[in-house]
This record gives C-alpha cells, sequence and structure tokens, in this order.
C-alpha cells in the first residue's frame, strides 16, 4: 500500500510519519501544561500513610460555596418556571394548558428536589471543611445517609429503548 508523501526540509515523508509526528508533538504540549498538585518528586511526603489520599479543607469548602451557587442558580431557575405558568391561569378548560399544569408541576417538584440536594450537599462539604466531620468513615456515612434521602426515582413515561 502506498502513502501519500509530503515534501519537507527533510525530505519526502509519509502521511503516518506525519501523523506521528503531531500525536508526538500534542503529547509534548499536554504533559507541559497538565501538571498534578503533588509535592515535586525531591520533597518527600507529608507523613501521611502511603497510598492514602489527603485533602486540603479549603477544597471542601470550595466545593461547598459551589454547590451551594448552584442552589441558588436552582431557585432562580423555578422562579422562572412560575412566572410563565402564572399566564395560563388556573382553569382555563384548555386540555394543553391543563397538560402543561401537569408538566410544569413535575418540573417544580424535580427542581425543588435538586436544590434540596444541593443544599444538603453543600452542608455537607462545608462541614468537612470546618473540620466537623474529622473522619472518612463519618463522612462515608453522611454520604450514604444523602443517597438513601434523595435517591432517584424510575423515570416516568416516554419511549423506552426497547420499542
Amino acid at each position: 500500500m502506498r502513502h501519500a508523501r509530503r515534501d519537507t526540509e527533510k525530505g519526502p515523508r509519509t502521511v503516518w510519519e506525519e501523523w506521528e509526528e503531531l500525536k508526538t508533538t500534542a503529547a509534548e504540549r499536554r504533559s507541559a501544561r497538565m501538571r498534578l498538585n503533588q509535592l515535586p518528586a525531591d520533597q518527600g511526603g507529608t507523613g501521611a500513610p502511603a497510598g492514602k489520599l489527603r485533602s486540603d479543607k479549603a477544597a471542601w469548602s470550595k466545593a461547598g460555596e459551589g454547590v451551594g451557587s448552584l442552589r441558588k442558580d436552582i431557585s432562580g431557575a423555578l422562579a422562572q418556571l412560575e412566572d410563565g405558568q402564572k399566564s395560563l391561569g388556573k382553569d382555563s378548560g384548555c386540555l394543553s394548558a391543563a397538560a402543561q399544569r401537569d408538566v410544569h408541576d413535575s418540573w417544580e417538584r424535580c427542581v425543588k428536589g435538586v436544590s434540596a440536594r444541593c443544599d444538603a450537599l453543600a452542608g455537607l462539604f462545608e462541614k468537612v471543611g470546618n473540620d466537623q466531620m474529622r473522619t472518612d468513615e463519618a463522612i462515608e456515612a453522611e454520604i450514604a445517609e444523602l443517597k438513601v434521602q434523595y435517591a432517584d426515582t424510575p423515570a416516568v413515561g416516554g419511549q423506552t429503548g426497547g420499542r
């Protein structure tokens, strides 16, 4: 099989040679930009047991603030949803308006549920960041409780993938 060649200062190259060069260049750029949050090899460890992940209290607090800000955004979306619903009125007698009210009620429950999840997660993250929860076991137990409290319900309506 013959491959197309490109002439360069170095002479003709195959497409595959050029492809390998492009991949190498991209990998070099990516490794130069990507730096993991770790100590340089010559500084040694921090006293933590090998293989254990250490977390930063500030990172937990920042995560809590971020999730809390999502809750504010969700509350704004809920307010817009309610404003849009007001124009339909209560009992217009129109079937499409009644269907739209049902959809609105469903979305309202969903948005309120997401808001409550955000509130609970923000509180958990902030507790961890403020050292109010100090052990991995306490954090895992709190997350497990949230998973049970906010378990997703099966999807309702719509078409299934098997049809």
